[in-house]
């Protein structure tokens, strides 16, 4: 099965408009907002990651180093 798409209506700031037009070729520009905001969602994931380790230590909960390390191996698998 052939990968699913979807199209979206958002607004962005006009210099970085600008920027895309400027920088990046119309064929091109779905293919580098796909892979800016895969990024972007990759950082955000791995922060609230890191946050809920943070809070349950705080909490008093331990988690075993081996649980961390799986963890981290599965997120690096998905890439």
């Amino acid at each position: 099965m052939g990968r699913q798409i979807r199209k979206l209506n958002f607004v962005i700031d006009e210099d970085v408009y600008q920027e895309l037009e400027k920088l990046i070729p119309s064929g091109k520009r779905s293919q580098v907002v796909n892979a800016a905001l895969r990024r972007e969602l990759e950082l955000i994931r791995r922060r609230k990651a890191v946050q809920s380790i943070l809070d349950q230590e705080a909490r008093g909960e331990k988690i075993a180093t081996q649980e961390i390390v799986d963890a981290l191996a599965a997120d690096r698998g998905n890439h």
